[in-house]
């Protein structure tokens, strides 16, 4: 499974999560990547994070984190069942599309 943060602006690196996605993984990747991130791309303040209601994204840890960086930026709330409004599956059929062309194919997730 991959994490990625992306803005109309410019795009975030490709994290690379190797086991299942906790809420203290989540966490870990918040504070690494995603508050690192919206502040260079967003330095008017106006960034907004959107998210999905995965059991990770809602944990303890990830929402008292958000709020405690609620000045950093503005986390849109997803409504439930809504995933017309995920602008990621579009990113992902992109992506997808692009390493079907590769020639040759990536044999291992390094190679890709």
């Amino acid at each position: 499974m991959v994490w990625d943060v992306c803005s109309w602006r410019d795009m975030g690196l490709l994290i690379r999560v190797e086991t299942t996605l906790t809420g203290d993984r989540y966490l870990s990747i918040l504070s690494d990547h995603l508050h690192s991130f919206v502040p260079i791309v967003h330095s008017d303040g106006l960034g907004q994070f959107q998210q999905d209601n995965a059991t990770p994204h809602t944990s303890r840890f990830a929402t008292k984190w958000l709020q405690e960086y609620s000045s950093d930026f503005t986390h849109f709330h997803w409504p439930p069942k809504s995933p017309h409004m995920n602008i990621i599956e579009d990113i992902r059929d992109a992506l997808l599309h692009a390493v079907e062309k590769i020639s040759p194919p990536p044999r291992t997730p390094m190679d890709l």
